[in-house]
């Protein structure tokens, strides 16, 4: 089986692990994925990427020349993804750009054009319902007419291509998993501990990502407050514009002296970090401050540090925002988000319970190794993919 992806997604290594996995599953699959030649992510990572090719085995990474450069939506490629589409001849063609992407009815253009009579297929995150004028009303049309599966990050993403029409194959899972040779579970850093004086008595209280507004971390805050009886730490591992407020609010709640700031970290670095913790929260609330030119709003897609998490054997406590309480199923405790008592009710279980820590710990890992790996989901690609092309 072929398999074409194109994605600004894998201009990043570390991204490519499924489809690394999948091209190795099977003696006759091989996997070339597209990746813009230059992309500037923005955010923190405020710089232009050159990407390079890459070879190994059966996968392989093309740059190909692209017209935008940091919008998702707006991304095309040059006339040379028709050489590599020539040459390559899918049978699965993947973009990973949205319903609403130009790369997206590039590709299934150049899929007519070419007579490629590959199955067209499309992933999104997005997961909150939206209202499309014309002409972009129009290109998602025609982008659903001419697809033949979906694959949605998550249930709420499904469930609004459904409610837009889309009647064929759908398949719900996460656009990247996790590496469970990387995350998975240690002891404690002694070191780690020491610096950041860290007592064995200390319930750690955990939160990996970015420190803004919608991922509640004052609703954390003030939960934590209500528990100055126990001994906890609260570790702090990402960056953002939000600190400077977290900072006021614990001074104000009296928490300050708990707080510990890590900033900065690399992806390679967190295991440590989130290994140090007894428990990770992501206490993420719904927002719709954010606007696009056709969308409003967000709610987490996912909320990928939980599955790193749950890797590690680290109990997990999630809001019920968007798929938080699907990644976590019946491994974690879930809470109505913005609802400080409900939160920390859970924060006071785990602490008062330590069977229930233990237990939450091992359904976590569990559940991660049979579905969230890379190897499990390049699997379950494989199977969608199989199914798609044996349903003609």
């Amino acid at each position: 089986m072929r398999i074409l992806v194109a994605s600004h997604t894998y201009i990043v290594d570390i991204n490519r692990a499924k489809f690394k996995i999948l091209a190795n599953l099977e003696p006759a699959i091989e996997v070339t994925v597209i990746v813009p030649q230059s992309w500037k992510p923005g955010g923190v990572q405020n710089k232009t990427i050159e990407s390079e090719f890459y070879q190994e085995g059966s996968f392989k990474v093309v740059p190909i020349y692209n017209f935008s450069q940091n919008n998702q939506g707006l991304l095309t490629f040059g006339k040379d993804l028709i050489k590599v589409l020539q040459q390559f001849q899918p049978q699965i063609i993947q973009v990973e750009q949205g319903s609403k992407s130009l790369a997206y009815a590039q590709l299934i253009l150049l899929n007519n054009l070419l007579n490629l009579k590959a199955k067209n297929i499309l992933f999104t995150w997005w997961n909150l319902s939206y209202e499309l004028k014309w002409p972009i009303s129009l290109l998602e049309n025609c982008n659903l007419q001419n697809t033949d599966g979906i694959i949605a990050g998550n249930l709420d993403g499904a469930k609004i291509l459904r409610q837009r029409g889309y009647t064929g194959a759908l398949q719900v899972m996460p656009q990247l998993g996790v590496d469970e040779t990387f995350f998975y579970p240690t002891s404690k850093d002694a070191d780690l501990s020491r610096k950041f004086g860290i007592q064995p008595t200390d319930f750690v209280v955990g939160y990996v990502g970015r420190f803004v507004e919608e991922k509640g971390l004052l609703t954390l805050a003030t939960a934590l407050a209500g528990l100055k009886k126990y001994p906890w730490k609260w570790l702090l591992v990402g960056q953002g514009k939000l600190r400077s407020q977290i900072t006021e609010k614990s001074l104000e709640l009296g928490i300050s002296d708990k707080i510990i700031w890590v900033e900065s970290v690399s992806h390679e670095a967190v295991p440590p970090y989130i290994n140090l913790m007894d428990c990770l929260v992501l206490p993420s609330q719904t927002s719709y401050k954010f606007k696009t030119l056709t969308t409003v709003g967000w709610k987490e897609q996912f909320g990928h540090v939980l599955i790193e998490a749950m890797a590690c054997q680290v109990p997990v406590i999630g809001s019920d925002c968007g798929e938080i309480p699907h990644v976590m199923g019946d491994a974690g405790l879930v809470f109505p988000e913005g609802n400080v008592e409900k939160l920390q009710e859970c924060l006071h279980q785990l602490m008062e319970q330590p069977e229930l820590l233990a237990d939450l710990a091992k359904r976590g890992y569990d559940r991660v190794m049979n579905s969230y790996t890379n190897k499990a989901l390049a699997q379950h690609l494989l199977d969608f993919y199989q199914k798609l092309v044996t349903s003609d």
